[in-house]
């Protein structure tokens, strides 16, 4: 078989996902391929190339001395390969679905409210978002990019940090004409301290005392997934709840809501990320241009 009739690019783009998803089935998932397919590929590979490339097992794949030297060769000649197509394609205009996936309180303070100006710019793209405060796999939801508030965990996602902003603790002024205004951190053990119910929430609300760092445990009757509604219910007047300063911003200019604990805040701020799979070799122009149009205009304020 002649080079030319063997698609050598194609190959080492499955090969390159299947290192770095870490399988068959997970690259298959991201390719729209079925795993068995992606076996058959990566074998015709090997045999073509005389070399096993990754030893296989039920659960995961190791590679072997050959498999690691081709996979940084075959990084290097698709990042050469982007290179030269972008350069070609430069007076191209970005095009096609961008699915984007986003906390509520984000959406609806930045994403929402920029859409227009976005798809101005780029009128051959088709947004799809989805708002929710659930953390999802970007590969089972056919996600281009999602946003990530708080402390990343350790994964396969590129992040792209969007700002970051300063949290607080506020109570509306029905909650602290009936129950009173926490003037210290010990006495918010009295209050009804909502919080948010999610995996990558923080247990505790930080607080300086005496110079000192300490966690206060918020104890409430009520939780929820969704930063919106947290914020909505402390409006109501259910309880306190600690915030990132964006989100209650309006509240506290109409008299909504009021600071609490100022003097005790240790002004640590929240990171606001956007992540997406797979290193900017294999980055569609789309989703470039989605990730750096927030990246310039996402103004978070602390």
């Amino acid at each position: 078989m002649s080079r030319l009739e063997v698609n050598r690019s194609g190959e080492m783009e499955v090969f390159v996902r299947v290192v770095e998803l870490g399988g068959f089935s997970a690259a298959a998932r991201a390719l729209r391929m079925t795993p068995s397919a992606v076996s058959k590929l990566v074998a015709r590979l090997e045999a073509r190339l005389g070399a096993r490339l990754v030893n296989r097992s039920t659960r995961r794949i190791e590679l072997t001395a050959e498999g690691s030297a081709f996979y940084e060769r075959a990084v290097r000649v698709l990042a050469d390969l982007d290179d030269a197509e972008r350069g070609a394609a430069a007076s191209a205009a970005p095009h096609g679905r961008v699915r984007i996936n986003a906390n509520v309180p984000f959406g609806d303070h930045f994403l929402l409210p920029l859409v227009p100006e976005f798809l101005a710019l780029y009128p051959d793209i088709q947004l799809d978002i989805v708002l929710t405060d659930q953390v999802i796999d970007l590969m089972e939801e056919r996600t281009d990019v999602a946003i990530r508030a708080g402390e990343l965990k350790s994964s396969r996602l590129v992040a792209r940090k969007l700002g970051e902003t300063r949290m607080m603790v506020v109570g509306a002024p029905a909650y602290l004409a009936r129950c009173g205004t926490p003037r210290v951190p010990a006495d918010l053990a009295g209050h009804n301290c909502l919080k948010l119910g999610y995996a990558r929430a923080i247990e505790g609300w930080p607080m300086l005392e005496g110079g000192q760092a300490t966690m206060v445990a918020p104890l409430g009757n009520a939780m929820t997934s969704n930063g919106d509604a947290l914020r909505r219910i402390v409006v109501g007047g259910l309880g306190l709840a600690r915030m990132a300063v964006f989100q209650v911003r309006e509240d506290i200019a109409a008299g909504r809501l009021v600071p609490l604990l100022e003097a005790f805040n240790p002004g640590d701020l929240e990171a606001v990320h956007a992540v997406y799979l797979g290193q900017g070799r294999h980055l569609p122009a789309r989703v470039r241009a989605l990730l750096d149009f927030l990246a310039q205009r996402v103004e978070m304020g602390t």
